[in-house]
């Protein structure tokens, strides 16, 4: 999976330029002034939510175009403008979420609660109101994400970068090669490992400041329920699923053990990480030629069929647009087209990590990814363009409703369109011949490949919000930043670093999402949406064949019901969103099972006699 750090969801919050102090009193600040001793009020509250929605509104473009600036072309410059805006930007966000504080006890409509609290809790990193406190967290966080983003190593005579990386992971089958690649890409995070301490103990003080025990809480406050039960349903929504990833854990490390032996991969103890096909072992889809059903047909060859037909990245990006259009919703605008990275550029250093973009909270919505002409990079432009339709969609809402109706749904769009990304589809964009769709004896073939993408994305997910929540609230120290993270990785996904870690290892900080601080769980949440969104719309459609191999491409009364929930942005509590697409107010893992259900049932009978677990 790609990630995509979409500004309003992450980042762009993360971007909202202030008034330096030497400036008068804003409209918000006086509209939480307190009168007297009077209490407040509701009236005043609701002066105060649409002043500081104003302002918010008047001042993010700024700081977007800041980020865009950076994000596509790193210098001294960009860095230090960076830099600058989002030290204003947590200031402005600090002082808004402050004086929203004031009303959190006090009895509101629904509308106004609702703004207020999302106010209090759009801070990703809050930054403590002391002098000197957002300009030193600003600093930190850009000078992370630099070293990742610039991040090279030494490999057989070359200064490579991650994308040639992750590209060799996939196809690289030396035990020996692919532990140099893991060690050394692992290595370039261990300078990340104070700064981050630091950024810890300051965001703390920042949520502290903002009425929360600490920056976890804060997150998981962000769910229309309170930290604690969101987390309760994040594990129940895990023990709906963990079943069958353990089944796939030991039939992929059967197949593993029959490529390697015994020494490499025994049949009692975890996977090697780096043997997994991914760089951080949360996709292993390209191991589907060495696990594949014994005697199952191979399937088609998505990245094959779209180099044969002389694909590039602008005809990706115009057939991911294509399936949106189909759905009844509009064309990207000539701006897209004109302002999107679609490429790597030769000239510059650029941050490659997949991501979509609303800088004027209008219509100026744009994709930066570094496109390859490939079966992943296929799914991830519809994935991308799910972000920027989402955007498009709830434009009109006032800018505090400007977002998912929690940040899991807008990862959830973009994957719920690319699981349409079936034989049949493929046939309708003349990619794939009628002759060519496998028969239905091949269907533990497509679903394995799925699986390999799908379920064992679960475990990591749940990991590197579990790290995170453990490091803000103190359990995991510095000194055991490390080795926290492998066990983690150990009790979840029954995985191991391939050698002995350093004692300076920050293999957390080897993630795009640990050295920009990107929350990631709603990555978790969005498989779970993803398969409920996608069983709904086929439903809606009225298909009638396996759900697999369900696409709704072309069906205009799906996409009117999906553009409707789109619409509502996060003007209302998630479930009344899910409602409206779904029917249901309860996210439920029930759809994934039953997706993979004829899989479910090859894997049990496979793994029959084994002695599966870690």
């Amino acid at each position: 999976m790609t990630s995509k750090p979409l500004l309003k969801a992450a980042a762009s919050w993360l971007a909202i330029i202030a008034f330096t102090a030497a400036c008068a009193t804003t409209p918000a600040e006086n509209a939480a002034a307190p009168t007297g001793e009077a209490a407040p009020t509701a009236a005043q509250a609701q002066t105060y939510a649409d002043a500081a929605n104003n302002e918010l509104a008047e001042l993010s473009e700024l700081e977007n175009r800041t980020a865009w600036s950076y994000e596509t072309n790193i210098n001294h410059d960009t860095e230090w403008l960076l830099q600058r805006v989002g030290a204003q930007a947590t200031q402005a966000r600090v002082r808004l979420a402050s004086g929203a504080g004031r009303f959190a006890n006090v009895e509101l409509p629904p509308d106004t609660r609702r703004k207020i609290d999302l106010l209090r809790l759009a801070l990703v990193l809050p930054a403590p109101q002391r002098e000197g406190a957002a300009d030193e967290l600003a600093q930190i966080t850009t000078r992370l994400s630099s070293m990742y983003s610039t991040g090279r190593i030494d490999y057989r005579g070359a200064q490579v970068s991650l994308d040639d990386l992750e590209t060799w992971m996939g196809s690289e089958r030396d035990p020996a090669r692919l532990e140099e690649m893991w060690t050394k890409w692992h290595a370039v995070a261990t300078p990340m490992a104070g700064d981050y301490a630091r950024l810890v103990e300051i965001a703390n003080e920042g949520a502290r400041d903002l009425g929360f025990a600490n920056v976890g809480q804060m997150w998981l406050s962000n769910y229309d329920m309170p930290a604690a039960e969101m987390e309760t349903e994040v594990q129940r929504l895990w023990g709906q699923m963990q079943p069958f990833y353990e089944q796939l854990h030991c039939y992929v490390r059967g197949r593993l053990n029959q490529r390697y032996g015994d020494a490499i991969v025994p049949l009692d103890q975890p996977i090697r990480a780096d043997l997994l096909g991914n760089m951080w072992a949360q996709d292993w889809q390209t191991l589907m030629p060495l696990v594949r059903p014994p005697g199952g047909r191979a399937t088609y060859d998505t990245t094959q069929l779209l180099v044969r037909a002389g694909y590039d990245a602008r005809r990706m990006t115009e057939t991911a647009e294509r399936f949106y259009t189909s759905l009844g919703l509009p064309e990207l605008p000539d701006t897209f087209w004109e302002r999107s990275v679609l490429t790597r550029p030769r000239d510059r250093e650029v941050v490659c990590h997949a991501s979509a973009w609303d800088l004027d909270n209008q219509e100026d919505i744009r994709v930066k990814q570094c496109i390859q002409i490939n079966a992943e990079h296929f799914q991830t432009i519809h994935h991308e363009l799910g972000h920027n339709y989402y955007q498009r969609a709830y434009r009109a809402q006032p800018y505090l409703y400007q977002n998912g109706a929690h940040d899991g749904f807008h990862e959830a769009i973009g994957d719920f369109i690319a699981l349409n990304i079936t034989p049949d589809y493929l046939t309708q964009i003349n990619l794939l011949r009628r002759n060519q769709i496998p028969p239905a004896s091949a269907d533990v073939s497509l679903l394995m490949e799925r699986a390999l993408e799908k379920i064992s994305f679960l475990p990591f997910a749940l990991s590197v919000d579990q790290w995170r929540w453990q490091v803000f609230d103190g359990r995991t120290t510095p000194a055991e930043y490390n080795a926290d993270w492998w066990a983690l990785r150990l009790r979840n996904q029954g995985i191991a670093p391939p050698n002995a870690r350093p004692a300076d290892a920050f293999d957390p900080g080897a993630k795009y999402h640990i050295a920009n601080n990107v929350p990631y769980l709603r990555y978790f949440l969005s498989f779970v949406l993803q398969f409920q969104f996608y069983e709904a719309a086929c439903q809606q459609a009225g298909w009638q064949g396996p759900l697999h191999r369900c696409t709704v491409y072309g069906n205009r009364e799906v996409g009117e019901r999906f553009n409707r929930m789109l619409e509502m942005g996060a003007s209302h509590p998630w479930p009344d969103a899910l409602e409206a697409f779904t029917g249901t107010r309860r996210m439920d893992g029930g759809a994934m099972v039953r997706y993979f259900t004829p899989l479910m049932s090859y894997l049990q009978a496979q793994n029959a006699g084994k002695t599966c677990g870690w």
